[in-house]
């Protein structure tokens, strides 16, 4: 009866951990039209704070990263990432040919899409967090006036067109 009383302990704390995982990493999904509201207000707050302020966009503690996303920085012309709150590793390395499992160059493709004044939205394929199999990614890239940076975030979705999400951009 002990051993028995064990195993069901043991049971719910795996079910209790496994719900709060879930809980943690899956709580809210950010919408599309909140990432573009996101990013133009964080591309005014570099606008407006300079190069010194890029340093509140690599910490994950922060305005900058909400939901199940958060804002990333990149210098086109350079072909790199200035900031990542998630993976500071990428920071200041070259990321011009990088390519996802379909061959998509997304870090070309998002620089292009942040060439349009509304700024513009692509789509790759990128492992979630914690997870081998990419799975699709939207992200909305915007270039910071004055600065010749480019400014993004990003969400796992399946069902948003890029059409459906260019239209939110009007």
């Amino acid at each position: 009866m002990k051993h028995l009383k064990f195993v069901y302990a043991i049971i719910f704390g795996i079910v209790l951990f496994v719900f709060s995982i879930s809980y943690a990493y899956g709580e809210e999904k950010a919408s599309a039209l909140e990432i573009v509201k996101k990013v133009r207000e964080a591309a005014a707050f570099l606008s407006e704070a300079g190069e010194p302020g890029i340093a509140e966009f690599q910490k994950r503690e922060s305005p900058w990263v909400w939901k199940d996303t958060y804002i990333f920085i990149h210098d086109c012309q350079k072909g790199t990432t200035i900031a990542h709150p998630i993976k500071p590793g990428h920071i200041g390395k070259n990321n011009i040919g990088i390519k996802d499992v379909k061959g998509n160059m997304f870090f070309v493709q998002g620089c292009e899409a942040a060439k349009d004044p509304k700024g513009g939205w692509i789509e790759y394929w990128w492992p979630k967090p914690g997870e081998k199999k990419p799975s699709r990614k939207i992200s909305y890239m915007y270039r910071i006036p004055d600065m010749n940076l480019d400014i993004g975030a990003g969400v796992y979705d399946d069902t948003l067109s890029i059409e459906e999400l260019k239209k939110l951009l009007d």
